[in-house]
């Protein structure tokens, strides 16, 4: 008699059962931040401060005011962001789509909050090296070799995370962006590697998730027509994979909840990776 299969369910239960370590994946928000030229940026400021007005009992408050695009910081893309000829995932006219101003279909606010399994493939360790260099293209034969070296691959709804290494340069927005010097990530034939997978979701930790090449910048970008529009499969931006480092778990749990934005084309999150004690 052959033992049952694990299922991402039954591993969650036995973290949960031997404690959880909680790993933070997402960047800090903050003013000056990198941001892709596309989306409007992140700020953040105090609308009142302590002292502004104080109650009678002597109490005060203070709150901020926050602007931001849907697709800044650690963020979620809706099916909605990319069509492709007029036409969004499933053959869904995007004019249509739009009207009034908020999409009526595969906007964020469809995107039901994950809880699943999660694999991360580190291309950067493939190369046994920290960081990947600047415009490398992430290719299918590189994402087979990352699943054989982690003794995994990723499944039918859960969620592959790509380590490029690339979060180092965070706090110099001119690298991180890399319209000079481009940007690692994910090529073509790759993206179908993982559409085929039949996952939710995809993530890794540059601002445009596919290879960007040097002096290009956001100018095509074949891999969100094939993940977005072609597969269905959500991608996930400007990741941290730091806290990962040494983790020894083929899958982990994985948790996103984007914000439910009406209509909304993306979202910022704070997804977390659970990892087994």
């Amino acid at each position: 008699m052959t033992a049952p299969e694990t299922t991402t369910t039954d591993r969650l239960l036995a973290a949960l059962a031997g404690g959880l370590e909680i790993v933070d994946l997402a960047q800090p928000l903050a003013n000056g931040m990198p941001c892709s030229p596309n989306h409007p940026g992140f700020r953040m400021a105090l609308a009142r401060r302590h002292g502004d007005v104080v109650r009678a009992d002597g109490g005060s408050s203070a709150s901020e005011i926050i602007t931001t695009g849907g697709h800044v910081g650690t963020h979620i893309d809706a099916l909605a962001h990319v069509s492709q000829d007029g036409l969004l995932h499933g053959g869904r006219d995007s004019a249509e789509a739009q009207r009034g101003g908020v999409f009526s279909v595969h906007g964020i606010d469809s995107v039901a909050p994950m809880v699943c399994g999660a694999v991360l493939l580190d291309i950067a360790a493939l190369h046994g090296v920290d960081c990947l260099p600047a415009g490398h293209g992430i290719t299918a034969a590189e994402l087979t070799a990352a699943a054989r070296r982690a003794g995994a691959e990723p499944a039918a709804g859960e969620v592959c995370l790509i380590n490029t290494g690339w979060s180092r340069w965070w706090h110099d927005p001119e690298a991180y962006l890399g319209f000079s010097t481009g940007v690692p990530g994910v090529t073509t034939d790759a993206a179908q590697w993982l559409v085929a997978k039949g996952i939710r979701a995809a993530g890794t930790d540059t601002t445009a998730f596919e290879q960007i090449p040097a002096g290009r910048g956001h100018t095509i970008m074949p891999v969100h027509r094939i993940m977005l529009v072609d597969g269905g499969v959500h991608i996930v931006e400007n990741m941290r994979f730091d806290g990962l480092a040494g983790c020894t778990a083929a899958k982990f749990g994985f948790v996103l909840a984007p914000l439910k934005i009406l209509g909304g084309t993306g979202s910022p999150v704070r997804p977390l990776a659970l990892l087994g004690r």
